[in-house]
């Protein structure tokens, strides 16, 4: 027969030192995202004057997302805070500086250059041809294992870029009617 206290000696287990650590950051991450949205959900206009229900509130809904997500993040924190991690911050380190963290790092940044950089700046298309060549050559020319030259990736990269863009750009303009940036 299992305790309350084995039970808890189990869970801790089942975590890496690391993933306890990485537990916490991400916790702290949560609540700052929800704090954030807190705030803008309440100092989101209410519509008293047009005397909307208050029900209604554009804040509303996301007022309680970000309630639940702080909630959520508060209890991950206190979880991970509790739960022993010798060594943590070390094994985190070298999860952080590892080959598939590095790859989902430079995921992130063509990702958000491509959101935030390129789109709108650039005709769509174009940002798109772009954002999936530079996918392509990054991740078979620099992060591919084994790597390929440019010379076999560029030909490849380019028409996959061409072709998405076009596909792309088509059908949100032509079958969802969209007008693109």
């Amino acid at each position: 027969m299992t305790t309350p206290d084995d039970a808890d000696q189990t869970a801790g287990d089942e975590h890496s030192p690391a993933m306890i650590r990485a537990d916490l950051l991400a916790a702290l991450a949560l609540i700052i995202l929800a704090v954030a949205m807190l705030y803008g959900s309440w100092t989101m206009d209410r519509l008293e004057l047009r005397r909307i229900q208050p029900l209604t509130a554009p804040g509303l809904v996301p007022g309680l997302l970000s309630a639940a997500l702080l909630v959520c993040g508060l209890i991950l924190a206190i979880r991970s805070m509790r739960l022993p991690a010798p060594g943590g911050w070390t094994s985190l380190g070298a999860a952080i500086t590892s080959g598939p963290a590095r790859r989902v790092g430079v995921v992130l940044l063509l990702a958000l250059t491509y959101t935030l950089g390129l789109v709108g700046l650039l005709p769509f298309w174009l940002a798109t041809g772009l954002f999936v060549f530079a996918f392509i050559l990054v991740f078979e020319t620099w992060l591919a294992e084994p790597r390929r030259s440019l010379l076999q990736s560029a030909p490849w990269a380019i028409g996959i870029a061409v072709a998405t863009a076009a596909i792309v750009t088509f059908v949100f303009e032509r079958a969802f009617l969209v007008r693109l940036p």
